[in-house]
């Protein structure tokens, strides 16, 4: 057996950032800390921080006034923010910047007087907290089929943003749709889906057609995750989305095949390095590390976490892949 072991991949700078604060978060404050929604779309990292004090809730109302509240690197409306204000939390915010930025865009367009076409999936963690920031003025749309489906008041007024995690191809489909039908269409005056998603998007690609198996790590509730399971997918490729080597089966295998692996962007490198060792260990295979872009992005943490120059020093990226 051969392994193709993809770079990018793994934690990209928005993940390590919300990883390092949490972390953080529970040295200096104590547990329980509590956490608006999963911190990241992950298992085992979400495990890991469980067995450390975090508390992962649903509801603002799960958490006890005047407590510590993080809020997820997917981002929260407005409505949560005001809600955790209300029962005097201690809130810190590891939404990333790129969602962020989406944020901001929605905000803007909407001032403007704009109705918003909002490309992602429903139920979407980011999804629902763009939509908080301007619920009037945004429609959601998951698929190009839905074009044809829209009603706007004003043709001349209508922007469209995009979910950071999405596939590139499929996102890219729906905004042609919406150019052929909409030629006036404002666009983010950058495009929205972030680097890491691009980029491991592009290793799959580039790399999968010299693999018979293609094998991402991930959790199922990981969109970009499940994004890079499906671009194999779409190839004919035999392709499978797991947590870790637990979830794989011999039988799934044979022994002289080529095997592609890749992790989405919250999935920790401790499991991928858990994976390449059971295929060694089972089919005594190779391994050939092929980088097709480098990485070089880093978040700054939330300003409450951020070190004294003579104090605190943020943990290393390796140390965040063993969170």
């Amino acid at each position: 057996m051969k392994i193709i072991l993809a770079a990018p991949r793994g934690f990209c700078a928005g993940v390590n950032m919300a990883v390092d604060s949490l972390d953080l978060t529970l040295q200096k404050f104590g547990p329980p800390v509590y956490v608006y929604h999963e911190i990241v779309h992950n298992q085992f990292v979400v495990n890991s921080f469980v067995e450390k004090g975090a508390v992962f809730v649903d509801s603002v109302d799960e958490v006890p006034p005047g407590s510590v509240l993080m809020f997820s690197a997917h981002g929260v409306s407005p409505e949560i923010r005001q809600a955790a204000r209300e029962r005097n939390l201690t809130a810190l915010d590891a939404t990333c910047p790129l969602v962020t930025k989406v944020h901001l865009e929605a905000i803007k367009f909407a001032k403007a007087g704009y109705t918003i076409v909002l490309i992602g999936h429903e139920g979407h963690d980011e999804v629902i907290g763009t939509m908080g920031e301007a619920p009037e003025a945004i429609i959601l749309l998951e698929d190009a089929d839905g074009v044809d489906q829209l009603q706007v008041s004003d043709e001349a007024k209508l922007a469209y943003l995009t979910q950071t995690t999405l596939s590139v191809d499929d996102a890219n489909r729906i905004i042609q749709r919406l150019k052929q039908r909409f030629p006036n269409i404002e666009s983010p005056p950058k495009e929205d889906i972030c680097y890491a998603t691009q980029n491991r998007q592009e290793a799959v690609r580039m790399l999968s057609d010299q693999a018979d198996v293609v094998v991402v790590l991930g959790s199922q509730n990981s969109s970009n995750s499940q994004r890079l399971r499906e671009l194999a997918s779409d190839k004919k490729i035999q392709a499978h989305l797991v947590d870790g080597p637990q979830d794989l089966s011999v039988d799934s295998f044979h022994a002289d095949q080529t095997v592609l692996i890749t992790a989405g962007a919250s999935a920790p490198e401790s499991v991928v390095q858990e994976t390449v060792d059971w295929l060694v260990k089972r089919f005594d295979a190779t391994i050939e590390s092929r980088e097709i872009r480098e990485e070089n992005v880093k978040f700054p943490l939330p300003k409450p976490l951020r070190p004294s120059k003579q104090t605190m020093k943020a943990p290393s990226d390796a140390s965040a892949d063993k969170a």
